[in-house]
């Protein structure tokens, strides 16, 4: 027996009462990624990229805190929040640039390199955040850098594509991890070209873990939460979006009278999505507050190791830490 849309739109509307009912019940509070599905998106406290999510956890009065992302992100929140009870709702939702570095291998680069500053992307683990001097995103990952005297070494990590990107963008000689987003690493040149010649007028922007070819192309890069900006602010109509393909419900949500395309991946496909962002489900969001499980948890001297780098990022993220204004 089949479930009706009306069926299914009337589950999910008892799952969102329900779960609002056991957030007021729990004093929790809903964080999501821009690349969870929308359902999920809607029902958020609070919606952004990595350092938002960040600052957002850090600063909430909240007793839970969902993480509805993936486990990086949870165990940042966990970080910042050791006195909260931090859910994921699936333990599964990995990140292939996380599992691509792992923390021996990344101790063995660190000890080859003594005198490197370690600047690592938030898309890993706590034990490599513990072993690096200085966490980023995508959002400050520039600004970061140049905030650092041009003598100083630095070796970054994981994701190639965006080492190589910010090496651009400042000038900088940098050691580069070579770790790759499953999904960033997959838009195909060739198509997005064709897509461009059906819609002359498009603006391509890029999230800046895309590969040099595709970002070449693009008219705008920057984060993800950017790329929302950018498109609210700019005066075209129709935009090629090459990455996850989550960011086009808000882009959608925010602008209706423009036209949003995701860009093609090699195998043609224009839905690029991460398979561990969309593991979490509405209903694993409601099981996990109603059991309050799956939970981060960690031992107190790795937390305090991974802080030190976080904390480090946040200083240095403020305008007055910079030398020179991205």
């Amino acid at each position: 027996m089949t479930t009706t849309a009306t069926e299914m739109y009337d589950i999910e509307d008892q799952l969102e009462a329900e779960i609002a009912q056991l957030k007021r019940d729990r004093n929790a509070v809903i964080l999501a990624h821009y690349y969870q599905d929308s359902e999920i998106q809607d029902i958020a406290d609070h919606l952004g990229d990595s350092l938002a999510l960040a600052q957002y956890a850090m600063n909430t009065t909240a007793d839970v805190i969902v993480l509805a992302g993936v486990r990086f992100m949870a165990e940042t929140a966990k970080i910042l929040n050791p006195e909260r009870t931090v859910l994921l709702p699936d333990l599964l939702a990995g990140c292939s640039l996380a599992d691509g570095c792992q923390p021996g291998p990344f101790r063995a680069f660190r000890e080859r390199h003594p005198d490197h500053v370690a600047i690592t992307y938030i898309n890993c683990s706590a034990e490599v955040k513990a072993l690096s001097d200085i966490i980023c995103t995508s959002s400050n990952a520039e600004r970061i850098i140049r905030s650092l005297p041009e003598t100083q070494p630095i070796l970054f990590a994981p994701d190639r594509n965006l080492g190589r990107y910010l090496a651009r963008q400042t000038g900088r000689q940098m050691l580069l991890w070579q770790g790759t987003c499953m999904v960033h690493e997959t838009f195909s040149e060739r198509r997005l070209l064709r897509l461009k010649r059906e819609h002359p007028g498009a603006l391509i922007i890029a999230h800046p873990e895309c590969e040099d070819a595709v970002l070449r192309r693009a008219d705008y890069i920057n984060s993800t939460s950017s790329l929302l900006r950018f498109v609210q602010e700019s005066s075209a109509k129709t935009f090629i979006i090459a990455t996850e393909a989550g960011i086009l419900h808000p882009m959608r949500l925010a602008c209706p009278e423009k036209t949003f395309i995701p860009a093609p991946a090699e195998n043609g496909c224009g839905c690029n999505e991460c398979p561990h962002m969309k593991r979490n489900t509405l209903e694993k969001v409601f099981l996990c507050l109603r059991d309050q499980a799956p939970e981060i948890r960690m031992d107190e001297g790795l937390r305090l190791r991974a802080l030190r780098p976080l904390q480090r990022m946040m200083e240095l993220s403020q305008p007055e830490s910079c030398t020179m204004q991205t």
